[in-house]
């Protein structure tokens, strides 16, 4: 296999053992994001057919009952929040027309969108009787990128959907980014400063706008990525609320799908114009490959294996959810971020993580990372 630079920062090429792997989502995920191979090498699609006919990938789709099912309130910072389990199961290699119940509950959400064009979700809020309808950015940003994922771009409702979104990028104390804005019905909104950018509302729109062509993007999506960058430079001065950068933002806590190191780092590595291109900015590059430097610190093992060290409830007969042994998934789907930074590698490499100063509110030493565990 070519010698890659993003090899060097583990300690060995893992790539073989993830091809062995009896995991068919680790393959899937090797094959067509380490190895750039696509949809139709005999490879990948022998790797596809196995996750459709995994008895995990059947355990995740069940999970889903249907849209707007009581699922469907366990809001969207739960790993059962049906948005977030079809996420995971996308990652896993999951794909339109490949599960009847898959796409029934994808073409559900098209059925449920406000007067402004944001989808809506099925949950609790503070100042509603029970259960609603309701479009929450973080709500609608998710619903969006699943209905992309799954196909659904061409959909009238989406691409109102799409044009309401960039519509709401707007001036932050930060920058232009995505607030949190208050719900349409009950007027509720998340916590945290009126003028503030909301991390995780911004790296959800940024994310589902590098799944469009080009001409569906708003302009200045370079300029978003480079705020949510920013927010890792003053995490000695400014803290989001809910949104630290310590310990646990470093660790990444499986399945991802919440605001953390692994959250950030795949988002922005989909814009490569904040360390490639010619006028990138060299603060924007030395922040990125810290944060690569702690990505491989805080997660990677011996023989560049990835052992969770934080993992939800509920996933224990998976590989990323338990914390015993290196989980070949969790290891495929980091390698994948730690390629895309192949650029900066060697500065990161070059960065000691136990001398980065710490977030706000902290020790004012970063907390070390954990003793790594045996590779089997």
């Amino acid at each position: 296999m070519t010698k890659e630079p993003w090899l060097s920062l583990v300690e060995s090429d893992p790539r073989p053992w993830l091809l062995e792997s009896g995991e068919p989502a680790a393959r899937w995920v090797a094959l067509t994001h380490l190895h750039d191979l696509p949809a139709d090498h005999p490879e990948v699609a022998a790797a596809h057919e196995a996750v459709r006919a995994d008895p995990g990938t059947r355990d995740l789709i069940e999970r889903l009952g249907r849209w707007g099912d009581d699922t469907g309130a366990s809001g969207h910072h739960s790993p059962a929040y049906q948005p977030n389990l079809l996420h995971l199961l996308a990652d896993m290699g999951l794909q339109a027309g490949d599960d009847p119940q898959v796409d029934a509950v994808v073409d559900g959400m098209l059925e449920h969108q406000d007067e402004a064009g944001r989808f809506q979700a099925f949950g609790r809020l503070r100042g509603a009787p029970g259960p609603v309808w309701s479009s929450l950015l973080c709500d609608t940003h998710a619903i969006t990128e699943v209905l992309i994922r799954f196909g659904r771009s061409g959909h009238p409702s989406v691409t109102r959907a799409v044009q309401r979104i960039a519509a709401d990028l707007a001036p932050s104390a930060q920058g232009d980014a995505w607030p949190c804005l208050p719900e349409r019905l009950t007027g509720f909104r998340g916590p945290g400063r009126r003028n503030d950018f909301c991390p995780q509302v911004t790296l959800e729109a940024l994310r589902l706008f590098a799944r469009l062509p080009r001409p569906q993007r708003p302009p200045g999506l370079v300029g978003v990525a480079r705020v949510a960058v920013r927010a890792w430079r003053v995490r000695g001065e400014e803290q989001p609320y809910m949104f630290g950068h310590g310990y646990r933002f470093k660790t990444v806590k499986w399945p991802a799908f919440w605001y953390d190191l692994h959250w950030v780092l795949d988002t922005v590595g989909r814009y490569p114009g904040l360390w490639r291109a010619p006028t990138a900015d060299p603060g924007d590059r030395q922040d990125l490959a810290e944060m690569l430097a702690c990505l491989v610190a805080y997660n990677f093992g011996p023989s560049g294996r990835v052992t969770p060290r934080s993992c939800y409830r509920g996933f224990e007969a998976f590989s990323f959810g338990q914390k015993r042994r290196p989980s070949p998934f969790a290891t495929a789907r980091l390698l994948a971020v730690v390629r895309r930074f192949g650029p900066l590698a060697a500065a990161a490499a070059a960065i000691d993580v136990l001398a980065l100063p710490s977030s706000k509110g902290g020790s004012g030493r970063p907390r070390p990372p954990p003793a790594a565990p045996e590779s089997n």
